[in-house]
């Protein structure tokens, strides 16, 4: 063979390893490229334009308009119900009289009475669950908040019945209740075995204001919370399956009789049963769409835990339901961040953990040996969420009067007035320590002081109009906030702010406010007043203690039992429960003695009678969303009210600090539109505890958290109410994170090695490993020195993967979709079990254009200067970082052999 061929030959041998390894570089480039830009977000499909109904009324009523704010993807959320074009409620006495509106919610088909408006039959409605004893103080007349009516062949009033109550004495009778399952249920309606006053979702009475207009927040039930509507279920109708719809049914009360003529009476309660076939004729219908019940998860398949932090919940619950499609199954588990930390840290029985802290940060704990990975996945907070409605007092201002039972949609707080809520300091939470001038030994402290916050000066100074509203100041509405419980990062929160206030740190330790309230000695920072001898410390606070032991037999009961904090006060089970009960204005105090009961016990009066409530809890932002709750303004480090909106979550979120997971803290969250109790949520993993199949689902939840998940709607998959869409650098830090997690190459952990299957083991946050995201660590963030995203050698010398990028990141805060409302991709991938494609952004060409670049470039390379491609290859990042593409590497021995001398 001549030289002339072998020559050709080692040429062509060095052309091809050049396009191969430029090629490699080129792809390699690319992927570095698409990793480091923001996660793609897909567009929602169908771009939500919103899912409101206008229905206008029939008759009397041809003048109202009445409008549902949202109609499909219904959850258990509360749904807005506003009308114009009224006239205004008159009362007889306290009794809702002419002129008022029920809400119930029905299941079935059409019942053919209104052609022009299909709707249920009236005994398929969730309806009459009024009070059966104690109405004295109840606003209705026994027929317009029950089923019953009275029979008439040929009915003259309304609340008569040309079917039901026929033979029976005076013609009384009820109109049936059927549940979905079949059941009928003719008598004792009003307390039936399907829904009593506790549990139905029925308004009773919505009042239309002086301008015509009225407003309402319904709270819709699917057939978690009422199985005898069954709506949501999956129900199969011409060979397909779909969760089965239910109706809106608004009944409105007018001041005309069925002869067109006004009530003559107006000193008695002339509306009837709005059930009744008169009444009937006049209700208006509205579809009801539901999302599916359940998580339409295939049966079993394997499943990945993960548990933590309640502020996550609604998101993740709506993630799952899109993963699903994907053949993993991700199941979730609410437990207070304190316990899931410990879990992922010392127990093994978790595979991913929301916090917001990191591991170690508590103290007493200590962060494990091993890798922590951390990815931001949500943005939301803490809230004051409440339903307050006016009840002017007598002799307030017109304009006052004009609003009567309507709600106070804003009040401002300042953390002074929440710690007075939170240390029982108000008089009469501690229900009847303070009688008259009778007070009770060691409760001297109580009394000059509010006996509610409606009442208190420093309240009122920031909200006049409760200078001129009544308010019924007891345990069961504004003496206290509904409170979770057991340990928690937002009670932690909430505590940490209020010590950042000058003025609550004065009053925790002791100090009057500036009208002479003082604290409950029992919450007092100071040992010395602390009727224990030991100081509260809310510094090391993450719950809501209940430290006041007083119990009494509550006044005006012939009680045998006493009550105590925790009576009068009932704690709910989470945050979610409390925004639901505050919702149902339902404290669950059980403040009435039955002596009747076998044995005699307290009992509930069931929800505050409407028009007059007054409830408040410790909620989240987006539980407050779903079952829309008012929310307070709290007053932030730089001294402005701010209200739980994506702008000022943003802005606070730009202030977190720390290795690890960095911490949005009230005191530093010092911008001008900042909330102060928002909260980053992050996913934590042990990458050492995990196999390699579980690392790699995780990462896939982290990837679509961080893309599609944060497209705000109410589709499953996209991002609630009540929570921002994460910033771009955080979505970014998150997209690094899970591809350390899927890539780890480390160690198995110290603590028990990787684990396997379905259960993913302990975990922590320390350092160690070799490589990859963590200190010096091995593919996944470590929560203590300096984090390195290591790629073939070279190191981003960037702080743990929770907080904002050390650029500053100003990436939007909304990812480029629209809103989704009614369909799109998510609904898509539940229903038909396919998935969504990947979103069509140019970075998908990132890859395969880079390899061709590369390969391109490795052959002109000889005509650049160099004939030879020299290792490693770095390219350089922003910032003055560098990513090494192609480490220097040794070719094995049978490829060495093709290439010429020198050259392996």
């Amino acid at each position: 063979m001549s030289r002339y061929t072998t020559g050709g030959t080692a040429r062509l041998r060095r052309l091809l390893l050049r396009l191969v390894a430029g090629a490699a570089a080129g792809a390699l480039a690319g992927l570095g490229v698409a990793q480091a830009a923001q996660p793609a977000t897909a567009a929602s499909g169908a771009a939500g334009s919103g899912s409101a109904v206008t229905v206008s009324g029939r008759g009397e009523f041809k003048g109202m308009k009445f409008t549902v704010d949202q109609t499909t993807r219904l959850t258990s959320q509360a749904i807005t119900v506003s009308w114009t074009g009224g006239t205004p409620t008159t009362f007889a006495g306290t009794r809702f009289n002419t002129d008022f509106v029920q809400i119930m919610q029905c299941w079935g088909d059409d019942d053919g009475t209104v052609p022009g408006n299909p709707g249920p039959p009236r005994t398929q409605c969730q309806y009459g669950a009024s009070p059966t004893t104690d109405r004295g103080n109840w606003p209705g007349n026994d027929t317009d908040d029950t089923r019953n009516v009275t029979y008439s062949a040929a009915p003259t009033s309304y609340g008569e019945d040309d079917r039901y109550g026929a033979g029976a004495p005076y013609g009384q009778g009820e109109v049936p209740f059927r549940s979905v399952d079949g059941t009928v249920v003719t008598t004792h309606t009003q307390n039936n075995p399907f829904y009593n006053r506790n549990t139905t979702n029925e308004i009773d009475f919505a009042r239309t204001g002086a301008d015509g207009t009225g407003r309402e927040y319904f709270e819709v039930q699917t057939a978690n919370e009422a199985p005898h509507l069954g709506c949501g279920v999956q129900v199969t109708k011409k060979g397909t399956a779909q969760p089965r719809s239910c109706w809106l049914v608004i009944v409105p009360q007018g001041h005309l009789d069925l002869d067109g003529e006004p009530y003559a009476d107006k000193s008695i309660v002339n509306a009837g049963s709005p059930v009744s076939s008169t009444n009937w004729q006049n209700r208006i219908a509205v579809p009801l769409r539901f999302n599916p019940v359940g998580s339409g998860c295939a049966l079993g398949a394997d499943e990945r835990p993960t548990l933590g932090s309640e502020l996550v919940a609604d998101a993740m619950t709506s993630w799952q339901t899109a993963l699903c499609p994907t053949g993993t199954v991700y199941g979730y588990t609410k437990l207070g961040e304190p316990d899931a930390r410990t879990r992922l840290a010392d127990t093994g029985s978790a595979g991913l953990a929301f916090t917001t802290r990191a591991l170690g940060a508590d103290e007493g704990s200590t962060a494990p040996s091993g890798t922590t990975t951390y990815a931001p996945v949500a943005l939301s907070g803490a809230v004051i969420g409440f339903t307050i409605e006016r009840r002017p007092k007598s002799g307030a201002p017109d304009d006052i009067r004009n609003l009567a039972g309507t709600k106070v949609e804003s009040i401002d707080l300042t953390p002074r007035l929440v710690a007075k809520l939170l240390t029982e300091s108000y008089r009469n939470s501690p229900w009847g320590a303070v009688l008259g001038d009778q007070v009770a030994k060691g409760y001297d402290w109580a009394g000059n002081n509010p006996a509610g916050l409606a009442s208190d000066p420093e309240f009122i100074a920031l909200n006049p109009e409760f200078e001129h509203l009544s308010v019924s100041e007891t345990p069961a509405t504004d003496t206290d906030l509904i409170a979770s419980l057991g340990h928690s990062d937002t009670a932690r929160a909430l505590w940490q702010w209020i010590l950042s206030d000058q003025d609550a740190h004065g009053f925790l330790a002791g100090t009057a406010d500036d009208w002479g309230m003082r604290v409950n000695p029992y919450y007092s920072t100071d040992a010395q007043l602390n009727p224990t001898g030991m100081a509260f410390d809310p510094a090391r606070t993450d719950d809501y203690p209940k430290s006041d032991p007083w119990c009494t037999i509550p006044p005006g009961t012939d009680a045998t039992d006493k009550q105590c904090m925790t009576d009068f006060h009932p704690y709910v089970p989470d945050m979610h429960a409390g925004a639901l009960h505050t919702r149902r204005a339902d404290t669950l105090w059980k403040a009435t003695w039955d002596a009747l009961a076998n044995p005699p016990a307290y009992k509930s009066t069931g929800p505050q009678t409407v028009g007059s409530r007054f409830v408040m809890t410790v909620t989240d932002a987006a539980s407050a969303e779903r079952y829309g709750l008012q929310t307070a303004r709290l007053r932030n480090a730089a001294g402005r009210f701010t209200a739980p909106t994506t702008a000022s979550l943003t802005a606070a979120a730009k202030s977190a600090a720390g290795k690890g997971a960095p911490e949005i803290s009230p005191v530093k969250a010092t911008a001008q539109g900042a909330y102060p109790l928002a909260q980053l949520i992050y996913a934590a993993a042990r990458p050492g505890e995990l196999d390699a199949a579980a690392r790699k689902d995780y990462a896939a939840l982290l990837r679509y958290a961080v893309g599609e998940g944060q497209i705000s709607g109410a589709d499953p998959g996209r991002l609630p109410a009540g929570y921002a869409p994460l910033p771009g650098d955080l979505r970014t830090r998150a997209v690094h994170a899970a591809d350390a997690l899927e890539h780890y190459t480390g160690p198995p952990s110290q603590d028990g090695g990787a684990g396997g299957g379905s259960t993913a083991g302990s975990g922590g946050s320390g350092s160690g490993g070799t490589g990859g995201f963590g200190s010096g660590g091995s593919g996944a963030e470590g929560s203590s020195g300096t984090a390195g995203m290591s790629v073939g050698g070279a190191a981003r010398g960037d702080t743990a993967s929770g907080g904002p990028a050390p650029d500053g990141g100003d990436a939007s805060p909304t990812p480029g979709a629209a809103p989704s409302y009614d369909g799109g991709k998510a609904v898509q991938t539940t229903a038909l079990g396919t998935t969504p494609a990947d979103p069509g952004n140019a970075l998908r060409y990132a890859v395969p254009v880079g390899a061709a670049l590369g390969a391109a470039a490795a052959v002109g390379a000889p005509f650049a200067g160099g004939s030879r491609l020299r290792l490693p290859l770095r390219v350089p990042l922003p910032g003055g970082r560098t990513v090494v593409l192609v480490p220097a590497f040794t070719l094995p021995g049978r490829l060495r052999r093709l290439l010429p001398p020198g050259r392996g």
